[in-house]
């Protein structure tokens, strides 16, 4: 071999570490990068596992809830129930019929309601009543008026005449 050929293989000996060098570089920094993604990538399966066992609480939470707020609307709906029924025996002249409504304000408001209707049937019978009213009895006697008689008539019906 010649020397040519010897500084030729040396060349390419030398490139070749060079490349070599490059490479180990790169992949060095290809480690470090991949060792950083699969960092970030269990950071990002640790938090998405956290929302959803958050997830699954807070769902819970809206079961438990709407439980709970069926069992208010049921014990809403028993309470106003038993609101109308006292409503009823306090109030004797009210029809229980015209106390209406699901919650307390519109029982209270059925209840006055039905306060001013019969208030105004109450009032038109009394009036009725007035205007038919006949006095008890027969009239009383009075003596017949005879200012409207003549003098003539008034001698004939003193001596008891009858015309």
């Amino acid at each position: 071999m010649t020397d040519e050929e010897i500084q030729a293989l040396q060349d390419e000996l030398k490139a070749a570490r060079e490349e070599l060098d490059s490479l180990k570089a790169e992949k060095a920094a290809l480690v470090s990068e991949l060792e950083t993604k699969s960092a970030r990538i269990t950071e990002l399966e640790t938090a998405v596992s956290e929302q959803d066992s958050e997830i699954a609480i807070l769902k819970q939470t809206v079961v438990d809830d709407s439980q709970k707020l069926e069992a208010l609307s049921d014990e809403l709906s028993q309470a106003v129930a038993s609101y109308k029924t006292l409503v009823v025996k306090a109030n004797p002249g009210v029809i229980e019929e015209l106390i209406t409504g699901n919650t307390i304000t519109e029982v209270n408001q059925s209840l006055e309601g039905a306060r001013v209707l019969i208030s105004k049937v109450r009032g038109g019978i009394e009036q009725e009543i007035a205007s038919g009213r006949v006095p008890a009895g027969a009239p009383q006697r009075t003596s017949p008026d005879l200012s409207a008689l003549s003098p003539r008539d008034k001698i004939q019906y003193a001596i008891g005449g009858k015309r």
